[in-house]
């Protein structure tokens, strides 16, 4: 049976016909997603602007559901989610980057380096070190190298913590020579109370000998001296302090005084605090340690008379006051109470960085974490 051409004519304009119909109907449905995208998209910064986020976090959920290949709006919930404290879901949506096939090699390490932070937030240190490491040699390398710092120092892993401050060193984030001596002194406080004191004596008089600007060598080497009975060799160090971290000798003039006192040397560190106190602003712990180390008492409290000419402090006037008879025995308690708890709140130290303030000095802020973050002054001398 021969074949028909008429159909043929028939056929091609009803499939032309059927084909524009499809076209239109998928370019229809395309706008219509597309659409419904940027608006979840749009709506989610307006939340985010807002400090809405968790209505920003639902709207770029449904974002990223119209939208499944949208790297940026992962990242963009997963930040949403770790700044929120959801470190579980954080992490579920880096890893999801992370699985995908199609994920280029430049948002991959993005993603790692966000899945290392979700670990580092959340508290897991063993993953956090884990995923940190597989940013080596990366061009996240070196935030990878300062995140892992964090990590041995909050693990109390001092060795590895120095060894990474030291590869810092050489790279454009300031100097790590005083955070390395911190890591080194915690070292030695560890043999200590492991009873062994020639290996932590060893270590502190090979630091202070490598790093001499860092005040913490120094205490830490005299108070190890004074311990083991080396009067004289704690009292040196002391003395190397007032010489190499001037800005610290508050910090140690009492116990300065004292061990000149038990060496017999009064007059030498007396004429070294007086050089200091003329040099420096007015310390009360410097006044305090002068007046211990004169002979008379009305040359002591002399010390706090001149302190009060040149700064109002109510502490020097309490120690002032201290060798003054108040009058009526039964009311001198009660003032004298007052004025050492009016006192009490001047002679802590406070952090620089958050605002901790503490009655010991700390050289680690329990606060923030920050290293030397405490002036070794009063709160009532800044």
């Amino acid at each position: 049976m021969p074949f028909d051409f008429g159909w043929l004519l028939w056929a091609l304009p009803v499939a032309f016909g059927l084909g524009w119909l499809a076209s239109r109907l998928d370019l229809r449905h395309w706008r219509l997603e597309g659409r419904r995208a940027p608006r979840a998209y749009f709506r989610g910064l307006q939340h985010l602007l807002n400090e809405q986020q968790d209505q920003a976090i639902d709207a770029f959920v449904e974002a990223v559901r119209h939208d499944p290949d949208a790297a940026e709006l992962y990242f963009a919930l997963g930040a949403l989610f770790r700044r929120r404290g959801d470190y579980e879901r954080a992490v579920r949506v880096h890893e999801h980057l992370l699985a995908r096939a199609d994920l280029g090699a430049a948002e991959r390490e993005r993603a790692q380096h966000a899945l290392a932070h979700d670990f580092l937030k959340a508290g897991l240190l063993d993953r956090a070190e884990a995923a940190f490491r597989a940013l080596l040699q990366t061009r996240f390398d070196t935030d990878a190298r300062l995140a892992l710092l964090h990590v041995y120092e909050r693990g109390r892993d001092w060795t590895r913590a120095a060894e990474m401050a030291e590869t810092l060193e050489g790279r454009e984030h300031g100097s790590f020579r005083l955070r390395r001596a911190h890591h080194i002194c915690e070292q030695a406080a560890a043999l200590q109370r492991q009873q062994r004191h020639g290996e932590a004596l060893a270590l502190l008089e090979a630091l202070v000998q490598r790093i001499p600007e860092s005040p913490r060598a120094w205490v830490a080497l005299a108070e190890l001296r004074q311990a083991l009975g080396q009067t004289e060799g704690a009292l040196q160090a002391l003395l190397a302090l007032v010489r190499h971290a001037p800005s610290h000798v508050p910090l140690v003039a009492h116990p300065l005084a004292q061990t000149a006192a038990a060496a017999g040397r009064q007059r030498e560190v007396r004429v070294q605090l007086q050089t200091w106190a003329e040099q420096h602003p007015p310390s009360v712990d410097v006044t305090q340690a002068l007046a211990a180390l004169e002979d008379e008492l009305s040359a002591a409290r002399q010390r706090y008379v001149e302190h009060l000419r040149h700064a109002p402090s109510l502490v020097a006037a309490n120690l002032w006051l201290a060798g003054v008879p108040l009058g009526d025995p039964n009311v001198e308690p009660m003032v004298r109470q007052a004025l050492q708890r009016a006192c009490e709140p001047l002679k802590r130290y406070r952090c620089v960085a958050c605002g901790f303030e503490t009655q010991h000095y700390f050289w680690h802020c329990p606060g923030c974490q920050g290293w030397d973050t405490y002036p070794p002054r009063r709160v009532e001398e800044l």
